[in-house]
């Protein structure tokens, strides 16, 4: 027998057994920065017996509406005020797996280049949903534009503006839509995965951004029957290591920050 060919055999056998037996892990994640962070740790998890699957979605509801029905065992896109919101508003039962980063959320202009450029009546994009809503407002607050009712409230919405001196214009918004219409509007606040795939650097262009101590905490997501699965706890861990927390730091370059 020869032998190079018997161990050529047995490695051929060894991969493909290997793949057969790869366990299946299907994620949904937006573009920019999440699709990107675990299509980084694919190979790292191929090599430990996970077979990722990852689903590029462009809205913010589909990703948890299909973990919840099970046609997808993660999502990877949102933090967990807007995971909570969701839960409480949709009656669904996800849960937080780990903690991986912060999108430091921004205002942008294609109009002025300073908010101090920003005139009475302005128009002013935000997302629509609660907690993003909110989350634009509270930045806003802390610009000095606009003082809430209650200072602290992250799900706050234009109605609940106390004082707003410039009597500012609110547009709510689809989230995914406001870097498409920022030539439409003086200012939009977008979130930061939105303002990188259309070609904005938050540290650069953001008008006012939030700081690296933002609570907003970006998440992987699964149901309480997986998210201690071995196959689960081995994406979380590759998504909180050293590697990946390399890639965030060279590739982003603090527009996404490391939260482990």
């Amino acid at each position: 027998m020869n032998f190079k060919k018997t161990l050529v055999a047995i490695a051929a056998a060894a991969t493909f057994s290997s793949a057969a037996f790869a366990e299946k892990l299907s994620v949904a994640a937006t573009p920019v920065p999440h699709a990107e962070l675990l299509e980084f740790v694919k190979p790292a998890l191929a090599e430990q017996g996970v077979e990722l699957d990852v689903k590029v979605f462009t809205d913010y509801v589909q990703p948890n509406i299909q973990v919840d029905q099970k046609r997808m065992d993660a999502n990877f896109f949102q933090h967990q005020p807007y995971l909570d919101e969701f839960n409480a508003g949709r009656g669904t039962d996800l849960v937080t797996v780990t903690g991986v980063h912060v999108e430091p959320f921004g205002a942008y202009s294609s109009k002025i280049k300073s908010l101090d450029e920003l005139k009475d009546g302005a128009v002013v994009a935000i997302p629509n949903d609660p907690t993003n809503g909110g989350r634009a407002l509270l930045l806003l607050q802390k610009a000095g534009l606009i003082t809430l009712e209650d200072e602290s409230k992250i799900t706050a919405t234009p109605r609940d503006i106390a004082d707003n001196p410039k009597d500012l214009d609110f547009k709510e918004l689809e989230a995914a839509t406001l870097p498409r219409i920022l030539n439409q509007v003086d200012v939009a606040l977008i979130n930061t995965n939105y303002a990188l795939e259309a070609g904005l650097n938050p540290s650069e262009d953001a008008l006012v951004i939030e700081g690296a101590e933002s609570p907003y905490v970006n998440i992987l997501v699964a149901r309480p029957d997986n998210k201690d699965s071995e196959a689960m706890q081995k994406l979380a861990n590759a998504l909180k290591s050293d590697a990946v927390k390399d890639f965030i730091m060279e590739k982003y370059e603090g527009a996404v920050v490391p939260a482990f």
